[in-house]
């Protein structure tokens, strides 16, 4: 879901279901190319059974603790107190995952909203919404606009007697339905765009994001338009709509709360309003370790390819999924997970181990835009993030090897989407079917939405020649042949 948790029922990933899925399991064909959550619940469990993972899960049980071992520096172990049924259990491991990710603690800084002490309405967390039917009738104000944020403000439009969003910053919105009806990321998330955004200036491939977003409207005519001018999007299909109909309302950030309203910054008036949904994000937190294991300064964890601490003296502990992907965030998890099992288990020469403080902050800076520092601004490059890690463990797929053995094969891989049966084709893990699964990959997509075929129509798939001719066309446009 592009990094964003699965929080109320009727939530929408973000991200199609050829590009989220684990990368030895492809979703059931029939689900939709954008998935309810209950769908891909249904997804999980399918997992689990499949893989007889279950009997490996322990439900109900609470980590307490995560200490080193009196003999760490010698055997990298760690003492771990769990609770379960209100009876606490210590055990030693040889190696932990932490998998708490982004959203574990709300982040909700009342501090910086004067006046919020004497609203005499109703203001909670977005993290803490599960149904529109609290918006029932009401005026409401939602303060933040990533992705949750514009996700309530929408649901709640179409029960609510009003709905405001506030927004210091603004925010790119991005369509799922992309070009010629296609998801945004089977498009985007492509080896030859990749290769395009990073040969350009830096300034210039995210000049060239922030055109084509708006080519689909203009932001600034709908108060969107960012202040800062680096792509971090926000997806949603219908927030434009509503606002031309008036349902939703953009305003600036909030100067002070009143009794029964809110005055916005550079606005004289003040808006009435009953409930305040808070979409403030989260800070990073790991209660159940010291501060000295996993180093936390100002919103932002130190560790090597956001995976490893590095200061350890083994590396015995990994923190998978802090990260915010502008992509799906399982196969991203699921690559973090490859690499570092097989750290644990010492295999591997081409494993690249922790590396010093200093080393490793270079590393991170490398996936920021210049100066970005702030936890929004951490949607690094997708696709080269996953090549990275799997050359750690040989999973990379070579396209100019496969030029010679399976030049179709190299094609699609190339010209199409990136999706995650790519790092199956070879190396450890190594799955037979994941070749007919790259093949097919948009006869899965297009089979759920093409349930009415007229005659004539086309084949159920786009041509692999016109994908290369519109990038190609794309590539002249850009370098200017």
């Amino acid at each position: 879901e592009a990094g964003r948790p699965s929080l109320y029922p009727s939530v929408i990933s973000n991200t199609s279901k050829e590009m989220s899925a684990f990368s030895d399991f492809p979703f059931p064909e029939h689900f939709p190319v954008f998935l309810p959550n209950a769908l891909l619940l249904d997804y999980l469990r399918r997992y689990a059974e499949h893989f007889s993972l279950r009997e490996h899960i322990r439900f109900g049980t609470t980590v307490v603790s995560i200490r080193k071992h009196p003999d760490f520096a010698t055997t990298g172990q760690w003492n771990v107190v769990t609770e379960a049924g209100g009876k606490q259990t210590s055990d030693v491991f040889d190696a932990v995952m932490v998998c708490s990710g982004n959203f574990w603690e709300p982040s909700l800084p009342l501090q910086c909203f004067p006046g919020i002490e004497r609203f005499q309405g109703q203001y909670f967390h977005s993290r803490q919404y599960k149904h529109p039917d609290v918006f029932q009738g009401k005026r409401v104000l939602v303060v933040g606009m990533g992705n949750s944020g514009v996700d309530i403000a929408v649901e709640a439009s179409r029960v609510a007697a009003k709905v405001t969003i506030s927004t210091t910053r603004g925010a790119w919105l991005l369509s799922r339905v992309f070009e010629h009806g296609y998801p945004w990321d089977m498009i985007l998330n492509t080896r030859l765009m990749s290769l395009i955004k990073t040969s350009l200036p830096r300034h210039l491939s995210w000049w060239l994001m922030n055109h084509k977003v708006n080519q689909w409207f203009n932001h600034e005519n709908y108060g969107l338009q960012p202040e800062n001018r680096y792509f971090l999007p926000v997806l949603n299909d219908d927030l434009p709509s509503y606002i031309l109909t008036g349902r939703i309302t953009i305003k600036p950030g909030v100067k002070e709360f009143k009794d029964n309203s809110v005055l916005f910054h550079n606005c004289p008036e003040e808006e009435p309003i009953d409930i305040v949904v808070f979409c403030t994000g989260y800070v990073i937190s790991f209660p159940f370790l010291e501060e000295s294991i996993v180093r936390v300064e100002n919103k932002h964890a130190s560790l090597y390819k956001y995976v490893f601490p590095t200061h350890l003296q083994k590396p015995t502990l990994a923190v998978l999924g802090l990260i915010k992907p502008l992509g799906a965030i399982m196969p991203v998890a699921e690559m973090q997970a490859r690499w570092v099992s097989r750290v644990f288990k010492g295999r591997g020469a081409n494993v690249s181990p922790p590396v010093p403080q200093n080393a490793a902050q270079t590393k991170l800076d490398t996936f920021y835009p210049s100066g970005q520092r702030d936890p929004r601004a951490k949607k690094f490059r997708w696709l080269v993030y996953l090549d990275t890690l799997a050359s750690f463990i040989g999973a990379k797929p070579s396209v100019l090897g496969l030029l010679c053995t399976d030049p179709w094969l190299a094609l699609t891989i190339f010209f199409g989407p990136c999706s995650p049966y790519q790092y199956r084709l070879g190396g450890p893990g190594r799955w037979e079917g994941a070749r007919q699964a790259i093949l097919t990959q948009w006869d899965r997509v297009l089979k759920p939405t093409r349930t009415r075929v007229p005659a004539g129509s086309s084949s159920s798939f786009p041509s692999l020649l016109t994908v290369v001719g519109l990038l190609v066309l794309l590539a002249a446009v850009i370098f200017g042949f």
